[in-house]
């Protein structure tokens, strides 16, 4: 049984373009784009307050395609897109996402990496992407090159994105390295470039960005998204909230509202990339784009900017929740909503946050990097706290239990299958994983779920966990992200994360990792507090939930930089201690 957006939702206004290219999409007014002239300034530094107009930035990006295409020696026309691969590494900037449309007017892709890779992990997605290239920025600039140097790119063709001064730590640019500001400077000075021809159907085929998927284990995957899979998701974000945009408008106006967002996560992210990055600025709001986390520093940027909706992931939220008179020393009245995924926010952490603020709308979303991020988002009016929201518009969803089997009614779990326009052609050089995940047009995402209509009537997506991570105790099964929710509301639990042990008797049980909160005084007993953690879960769980496997305290939990913990590195760690030990199981 085949699941689909609610049918009083608004349906997609045309068919996703298929010979174009992100960049046209996004600056030709012709596409049903907010008007440029109408429109907020696209990208705003939250440190500095540089910006530019929507009609400034159509202009530098023509003028860095030509800049870049003199440097390079590239030219719209000629070659591939695997010919004119340009690697970035850097912190948030205003510059970042025009330098990728800048780069696909040239017929190239732009393939980001995490800014908080180390030079071996850079180096091997530079030599697997083929980049030809690198942009970066003064912080990141060492590390840049030692991974450059490794992937064979020369020093020449290193080039810098600019960040606030304040976090360059004193360090200047190196004579002859050559900024953005100056490929735009050449720019202006050159010809127009050829026309771009993508041919019949080439937005569609064509990689516009090469996403690295962390994935469960192994080495990252390179995830080839075409221009089309980026426009689709932008115009199912855009129609999906069509509606509660309308009833924010001001009345007697004529012009689409309009807000500003928070531009925080890593623009290197899937959910950063198409949902801030894109379907934002694709409806004319401006995002405030700030180059790292602080937490005093984002909630005066909020209180400065007066921004609407901020688009997070759960462990910021987590934070915001369990430090009060922080939160309480500046002025949020200007939020409306906040909008959180990459990771599950669980329920109990959702209403807390709602108590907090009363008014805020708190959304959740759900996607990956291979379907180009949204699959599903909740909306003001139907939001049920634990449920990743409603279908998007052109999505079709299918639940398939372990045995092949197709669900066909409500509340029944099983593996999520995703059709959509937004789905990706597919990993780089991987046919193993290719025929794995991508079956009969549908993309398996390995994630259990299970659909559930809401009180307002439409179908929800709740998204269970991993499945392979859930925790099979006596044949039940048990979502680690369930525990870590209730966990979270512990008074002394300021972080947690729940893996599997082995269990003579019950094959598997949970085990906690915690990392205790501040207000714990140092002469408690951890054996004592172990054990009030573990009767919190026996007051509200059913036994087979319970921790069995023992509370562990540590100083950190290993996340990835969008805040989905990854439970590997504690397995890992889980499996050598019991090595030593002497363990048989």
């Amino acid at each position: 049984m085949p699941f689909y957006a609610p049918p009083s939702y608004p349906k997609l206004p045309f068919d996703p373009p298929d010979s174009v290219t992100v960049g046209d999409f996004m600056l030709d007014e012709n596409y049903g784009r907010h008007p440029l002239g109408y429109s907020k300034p696209m990208f705003t530094c939250g440190l500095t307050g540089k910006e530019y107009s929507a009609l400034e930035v159509r202009e530098r990006v023509d003028y860095l395609a030509r800049g870049l295409g003199k440097e390079l020696g590239w030219s719209p026309n000629k070659g591939t897109e695997w010919d004119k691969s340009i690697g970035v590494f850097s912190l948030n900037t205003v510059d970042t996402v025009p330098l990728a449309w800048a780069t696909h007017r040239l017929g190239g892709l732009q393939t980001p990496a995490n800014a908080a890779y180390s030079a071996a992990e850079l180096a091997y997605q530079l030599k697997n992407s083929g980049a030809k290239c690198l942009f970066t920025c003064l912080p990141l600039l060492a590390t840049a090159k030692d991974a450059s140097k490794e992937a064979g790119i020369p020093d020449n063709r290193i080039y810098l994105l600019e960040v606030p001064e304040a976090l360059s730590g004193g360090l200047k640019r190196p004579s002859g390295m050559k900024t953005v500001d100056d490929l735009i400077r050449e720019g202006t000075k050159l010809d127009r470039l050829e026309p771009l021809d993508l041919g019949p159907g080439g937005g569609a085929t064509k990689t516009a960005f090469l996403c690295y998927s962390s994935g469960t284990s192994g080495l990252p995957k390179g995830v080839m998204i075409s221009h089309r899979n980026v426009i689709a998701n932008t115009m199912q974000i855009s129609t999906h909230e069509a509606n509660d945009r309308k009833t924010k408008q001001q009345p007697g106006t004529q012009s689409d509202y309009t807000e500003s967002g928070l531009g925080l996560l890593p623009m290197s992210h899937i959910y950063s990339l198409v949902v801030i990055c894109h379907a934002s600025v694709y409806r004319g709001d401006q995002v405030v784009v700030l180059p790292k986390f602080e937490f005093a520093q984002t909630l005066e940027v909020i209180q400065k900017y007066k921004i609407a909706t901020l688009y997070l992931v759960p462990p910021i939220i987590i934070l915001m929740t369990k430090n009060k008179p922080i939160l309480d020393k500046y002025d949020l009245s200007s939020v409306s909503a906040i909008f959180t995924g990459a990771a599950p926010l669980g329920e109990e952490t959702a209403m807390d946050l709602q108590k907090l603020y009363p008014n805020w709308n708190i959304r959740q979303g759900y996607g990956l990097t291979e379907t180009s991020t949204v699959v599903c988002a909740s909306l003001p009016g139907d939001i049920w706290f634990g449920s990743s929201g409603s279908i998007l518009p052109s999505v079709e969803c299918k639940i398939v239990t372990a045995e092949g089997n197709e669900v066909t009614g409500y509340d029944q779990p099983g593996e999520l299958l995703v059709k959509s326009p937004s789905v990706v052609l597919g990993y780089l050089n991987n046919d193993k994983a290719n025929k794995e995940t991508f079956q009969d047009g549908y993309m398996r995402t390995g994630d259990e779920a299970v659909i559930r209509k809401s009180p307002a009537g439409n179908d929800h997506v709740f998204i269970v966990d991993r499945i392979k991570e859930l925790i099979k105790v006596k044949g039940h099964q048990v979502a680690p992200a369930e525990l870590e929710a209730h966990l979270l509301t512990h008074p002394a639990v300021n972080d947690c994360a729940v893996i599997q042990i082995p269990d003579e008797k019950s094959g598997e049980v949970p085990k906690a990792f915690v990392v205790k909160s501040p207000s714990v005084g140092l002469e408690e007993n951890d054996r004592v507090l172990a054990r009030s953690i573990q009767k919190h879960v026996e007051e509200h769980k059913a036994r087979y939930k319970w921790i069995t496997g023992g509370i562990e305290f540590i100083d950190v939990i290993p996340k990835s930089p969008s805040g989905k913990i990854l439970r590997r590195f504690l397995r890992d760690k889980e499996k050598e201690s019991r090595r030593k030990q002497g363990s048989k199981l």
